[in-house]
C-alpha cells in the first residue's frame, strides 16, 4: 500500500490582465473539480493538500487542476511529494500524531 500525500498551489499570475488582482474565482473552479473527483483532499490558505493511492493519481489531480485554468496566460504551479510505504489516512493520521504528542487539539 502507497500513499502519496501532494501539497500544491496553482493559480494564474493575472487572471483578467491586471498585476496583483484577485485569483479566488480560478482557485474556486480547481477546489470544485477535485471535490467532485472524489479524492481525499483539505484545502489551506496557502494551497491544498490531496492524499493518493499512487503517484499516477497524484498526478492527474494535477492535470484536472491545471484544465480548470488552462485558458489563462500564464499558470503558476508549486508542488510538494510526500510519498510512503504502507501507510493510509495521512491526511488526518500526520495531525493526530501531532496532537497525540502535545497531548491536545492544534488549529487545521
Amino acid at each position: 500500500m502507497l500513499s502519496v500525500l501532494l501539497e500544491f498551489s496553482m493559480f494564474p499570475t493575472s487572471p483578467d490582465g491586471r498585476e496583483g488582482g484577485s485569483v479566488s474565482k480560478q482557485v474556486s473552479k480547481i477546489i470544485d473539480a477535485i471535490d467532485k473527483s472524489g479524492v481525499p483532499y483539505q484545502l489551506t490558505p496557502m494551497g491544498t493538500v490531496i492524499e493518493a493511492p499512487n503517484m499516477r493519481e497524484a498526478l492527474d489531480v494535477i492535470a484536472l487542476a491545471y484544465e480548470q485554468v488552462s485558458d489563462c496566460e500564464r499558470v503558476y504551479s508549486s508542488l510538494k511529494f510526500d510519498i510512503r510505504q504502507n501507510c493510509e489516512n495521512r491526511l488526518t493520521s500526520k495531525i493526530d500524531s501531532v496532537e497525540k504528542v502535545l497531548g491536545r487539539k492544534v488549529n487545521h
